[in-house]
């Protein structure tokens, strides 16, 4: 495929940083993120990833099952909805520069402390309010790889943004196979000071199509056996804790909705992967546990028998199951759908929630002359038509 300039000469023409000063100042409306073009990644297979620049967001992930073409992620229609929307649920973006919870929005480094804006009660989430899930990404062209197709889009986090110390140049690179459904992404930044950085894929996947309902009954397996519990703010004890004779075990298949009446607001709780335990910050090196992803999360649709892995280098994995969706209408979904409560599950590979305050966790922070680096895979199996 050759390449495509669209999202390049539209981010050129509004200039990113004016995109979001708009937003901002909100004196122009919303219409000018929507003049962004998106970026399709296609193979011979017929398998799409469409990629708007707000965020960095995969907008679709559509899959060939049982003869139809299946979008599988949640996600907006426009993307200055992606901007705007108040309580944003972080559709299939790019989330930091340190993605989760941290405590009270507060950190220190070297002595120098730090607060941040609150966005999730007495905490920050996400990067803040005007996160990297609200950006103008900028994009190269797309390129021609010996395995498929890729992009990659970059966005300069300022010193001070949000709160946080250093000027941050993040990029993400996202790569579909010729071949097959399966989709790479690689996520990585360098500092000019000292910062916590912990960057996020946040896709919300239903594997019986976006808008079919809520994932109760998708089966899940992860390579977890221990969890960190939290408050009642979402904020981890510190402790990391076995995941035997909790709703929280999947290290043997398990429906979603089986344990979960066990949980007020279903699961957002961070994992601990591969066998690490509370040995994971011994372990776990420039927030990678490994140099190649393994596969750290296994999920099955069994009406359309939809298969989806995800594999990483991260430590931890945060297992959302959309309990704060709900209302049964999101604003401007996709294609006219309703999301309901549970409408579709997150498998967020990361470092842990709140680690730059934990000394039991791994490490977020990250060094001038030091490189962030979060592989990521999703690979999707479809059963023979």
């Amino acid at each position: 495929m050759a390449p495509r300039k669209g999202l390049l000469a539209a981010t050129a023409a509004v200039g990113a940083a004016a995109v979001f000063a708009f937003w901002r100042r909100k004196k122009q409306g919303s219409g000018i993120f929507d003049k962004l073009k998106s970026i399709v990644l296609r193979n011979t297979d017929g398998v799409e990833v469409h990629i708007i620049p707000v965020g960095a967001s995969i907008q679709r992930l559509i899959v060939p099952v049982q003869g139809r073409p299946l979008d599988v992620v949640l996600g907006f229609n426009k993307a200055s909805t992606y901007a705007t929307i108040p309580g944003t649920p972080y559709f299939g973006a790019i989330v930091g520069r340190c993605a989760n919870r941290i405590a009270k929005g507060r950190f220190s480094i070297a002595g120098q402390q730090y607060t941040l804006k609150a966005n999730n009660g007495p905490n920050a989430l996400h990067g803040g309010p005007d996160g990297f899930h609200r950006r103008v990404w900028q994009a190269s062209p797309v390129e021609q790889t010996a395995d498929g197709s890729a992009v990659a889009l970059s966005y300069t986090s300022v010193d001070g943004e949000e709160g946080y110390p250093g000027t941050l140049q993040a990029s993400v690179r996202y790569e579909l196979l010729s071949h097959s459904a399966e989709l790479r992404v690689t996520i990585s930044a360098t500092t000019d000071k000292p910062t916590p950085v912990n960057i996020v894929g946040h896709s919300y996947f239903n594997l019986a199509g976006h808008g079919s309902g809520n994932i109760l009954g998708h089966i899940v397996k992860l390579a977890a056996d221990h969890y960190t519990p939290v408050d009642d703010t979402n904020i981890p004890t510190g402790a990391i804790l076995p995941v035997a004779s909790t709703p929280f075990d999947f290290t043997t298949p398990h429906p979603v909705g089986e344990r979960i009446a066990q949980l007020p607001n279903g699961y957002d709780h961070n994992l601990v992967l591969f066998g690490m335990g509370p040995q994971a910050r011994f372990i776990t090196r420039n927030q990678a546990v490994s140099s190649t992803p393994r596969l750290a999360a296994t999920v099955t649709e069994p009406s359309s028998g939809l298969t989806l892995q995800v594999l990483t280098t991260a430590p931890g994995l945060q297992f959302y199951t959309g309990g704060y969706l709900g209302g049964g209408n999101t604003p401007d979904a996709k294609d006219g759908a309703h999301y309901p409560r549970f409408a579709g599950l997150c498998l967020e590979t990361q470092n842990f929630p709140d680690a730059i305050n934990q000394p039991t966790f791994p490490s977020v922070v990250l060094q001038p002359g030091g490189t962030y680096k979060h592989q990521i895979v999703y690979r999707l199996t479809a059963p023979p038509s």
